[in-house]
């Protein structure tokens, strides 16, 4: 759109850094000039300026490499790169589907073929193209040794054919790598797109429509859609038969709002498609890439997006600052190359590596981490400025994030405050810091004198929420903290309040049947009463530092629930209107003993810590459990029969060592009768000598 020859700018216009418009000599309206031009648009005339018409063609997507597979399996089935790469795993090693970790798009010969059968006997001749199709990898470093992921096989099987044999996951990564096979060996898609100019009143509006005339490859597969059909039927825009000149009247005209929006975050797909982009890795390097960054806490995932620590901020600077050479994108194409050649036999491995970390006189990798080691500031590097504070309209002290031992947390000046763990980097703005140092300091200030132990009590905010303190570090005992009951918000603690948290657990009083003590708890999964053994959870409606003794001997008297019906019967906190697209079960977000979580029927995941149910949408549902799915069941322990198989053997040992000391006694005994015997003889013998010489 255009006023009086000034194009009005739209989301592209705009710089994603800083929110500024690009070029000034766009038209940016506000809110009352954008109300103004309606006004008087609303009595102007309308004429149709000029119509274009042109035909268009689409042509299919190249079959999976492992990076696009990653891609397409996050976006239409919400996989994971590791969880997608199980699955093809699977369907690899029973022969479905051929060598899944590739960078290549070619085809076989006997795969086109099997691909061209298939598309002449479903979809009929006038999609299938007069020859094969062939497509060139575009991607950096490609090694063509395998061809592309397909089905296996002459001819290829069919999805529904092998359904009742593959799990639920590998049936769908089977249908899309089939489909997406088929459809590369199929005609291009045909249409025309329509482009519209009207005029009035001194403004241009400009309009466009698409059809579709043939749908070509669409009949089998639209890349990120998982319904063809559905998507074909979205994807034409029909606009009303029109002429130049023809004059057409406004019905309504309402002015809308822009906001520039922050580029969008990595996801597991875009990410995956950037390294690929960038010559970084390899196919089989993906998945393990993205689970390494997770394992160390680089990033963690709100929704699909993966969302970097400020423990990454401090590592990029590290390695920014001081190994820069090595983290360049670059030196690690370049490395992808050299090693490329090492593997064709072109350069010798020994000598590249020795090169490398000892480098030609001295100036290696050995001697470059020898020499940093020394300069490298450990508090600069983990020190991330986000701004200063003001002071009467005039900056004040600059606000630095610090990654500490136990966590991150602000510094301005002499103030700190702990970073919550809710609060992602780019929501910790100078607004924010400044609201959480007031929070600290106010945390400083005791709510009031404990009149039973004299010590100061404060209310205090840390890395894990707000919690109750009685006493400081500095006295001689530990002290003791209390955490706030659920919804219990900080502004709602008065110091009587932090008293009664203190006072927990409570002692209520003794049962009159046992004489036992009954108390009330603030546990880790709710609030509960105990009396000996026994215990039971807390309703709603009632707190651990009100409930009375007869409440609790009421609730200690009903039976106990079982546990996998634990507490009574909840209604879901939110409820999905789309299936589940594993389960086709409706999605729902439940209240757990240990919190919120989502289930389709069949697998539960817990929601994000500090995550509001309530905003939950259906595709980060989708998400959720497919990040569960991926992790399997938990795996029982197995009982360690190490002890047992130890003590056997010894037994064994010692009966062994009796029978062989019971053997040798027993020989002893035999060579001692011997002898005994042999001595008598050697006696008689020599008497009777002696008398017949007497003789």
């Amino acid at each position: 759109m255009s006023v009086e020859g000034k194009k009005i700018p739209t989301g592209k216009d705009f710089d994603p850094e800083n929110g500024q418009i690009k070029d000034p000599n766009l038209l940016l309206l506000d809110e009352a000039g954008a109300a103004e031009l309606v006004e008087r648009l609303k009595s102007a005339e309308f004429k149709v300026a000029s119509l274009e018409d042109k035909p268009y063609t689409s042509k299919p997507s190249p079959p999976f490499t492992t990076s696009t597979l990653q891609q397409e399996a996050n976006r239409k089935l919400g996989f994971t790169a590791k969880r997608t790469m199980g699955v093809a795993q699977s369907l690899y090693e029973n022969g479905h589907i051929t060598y899944m970790r590739t960078d290549s798009t070619t085809l076989s010969k006997v795969a086109i073929e099997a691909a061209r059968d298939l598309v002449s006997s479903e979809y009929g001749s006038a999609y299938l193209p007069d020859s094969p199709r062939q497509f060139a990898s575009k991607v950096k470093n490609a090694q063509e040794a395998h061809e592309a992921i397909r089905p296996a096989g002459h001819p290829f099987e069919k999805p529904e054919a092998l359904k009742s044999q593959l799990g639920s996951d590998e049936y769908r990564l089977f249908e899309l790598i089939w489909k997406r096979t088929v459809a590369s060996q199929m005609v291009d898609a045909r249409g025309h797109r329509v482009s519209v100019t009207i005029e009035g009143g001194g403004a241009t509006f400009q309009t466009g429509g698409r059809t579709i005339d043939f749908p070509g490859f669409l009949r089998a597969y639209v890349e990120g859609s998982d319904d063809p059909a559905a998507e074909l039927a979205d994807r034409e825009t029909v606009l009303p038969t029109l002429a130049v000149d023809e004059v057409v009247t406004g019905k309504d005209i309402e002015p809308k709002s822009h906001t520039t929006q922050p580029p969008a975050r990595f996801t597991e797909a875009s990410l995956t498609r950037e390294l690929e982009r960038l010559g970084i890795g390899r196919p089989s390097t993906y998945a393990s890439i993205i689970d390494t960054i997770l394992a160390r806490n680089y990033v963690f995932k709100k929704g699909s997006a993966l969302v970097p620590t400020w423990t990454a901020f401090a590592v990029s600077q590290l390695l920014k600052g001081h190994l820069s050479e090595l983290v360049d994108y670059q030196f690690t194409a370049q490395l992808e190359d050299d090693l490329d050649a090492i593997s064709r036999g072109e350069q010798d491995s020994i000598e590249y590596l020795t090169e490398f970390y000892f480098g030609k006189k001295g100036t290696g990798l050995k001697q470059l981490l020898k020499d940093k080691i020394e300069e490298i500031d450990a508090r600069l590097i983990n020190s991330i400025v986000i701004g200063k504070t003001e002071d009467n309209g005039k900056p004040g002290e600059e606000i630095v994030v610090r990654v500490g031992r136990y966590g991150p947390y602000i510094e301005a000046g002499e103030k700190r405050a702990s970073v919550p763990e809710s609060v992602a980097p780019d929501e910790l703005d100078v607004a924010t810091a400044i609201e959480l140092l007031n929070q600290a300091a106010a945390a400083d200030e005791p709510l009031g004198i404990c009149p039973e132990t004299h010590k100061p009590v404060f209310l205090k905010v840390g890395r894990f929420g707000p919690y109750i303190q009685r006493g400081t570090p500095e006295d001689d005992e530990k002290p003791k903290n209390a955490s706030l009951m659920k919804d219990m918000k900080p502004e709602d603690v008065d110091f009587e309040t932090a008293l009664k948290l203190l006072s927990l657990p409570r002692d209520l009083g003794p049962d009159p049947k046992t004489n036992e003590k009954v108390e009330a708890f603030n546990g880790r999964f709710g609030p509960y009463v105990k009396c000996g053994d026994e215990t039971r959870s807390l309703p709603a409606e009632m707190s651990p530092i009100e409930i009375t003794l007869e409440q609790a001997l009421e609730l200690l008297a009903q039976p106990k629930k079982s546990r996998r019906g634990f507490g009574s019967k909840k209604e879901p906190i939110k409820v999905f209107d789309k299936p589940s697209p594993v389960t086709e079960e409706k999605i729902q977000v439940l209240d757990g003993r240990y919190g919120p979580y989502v289930t389709d029927g069949t697998t539960n995941a817990s929601l994000p810590k500090g995550s509001d149910p309530k905003e939950l949408d259906f595709d980060e549902a989708v998400n959720l459990l497919a990040v569960r799915a991926a992790k399997g069941p938990a795996k029982k322990k197995k009982k360690s029969t190490k002890k047992k198989s130890a003590k056997k053997k010894t037994t064994k040992k010692k009966a062994a060592k009796k029978s062989t000391a019971k053997k040798k006694t027993a020989t002893k005994k035999k060579t001692a009768t011997k002898k005994k015997s042999g001595t008598k003889k050697k006696a008689a013998t020599k008497k009777k000598a002696a008398a017949t010489d007497e003789d």
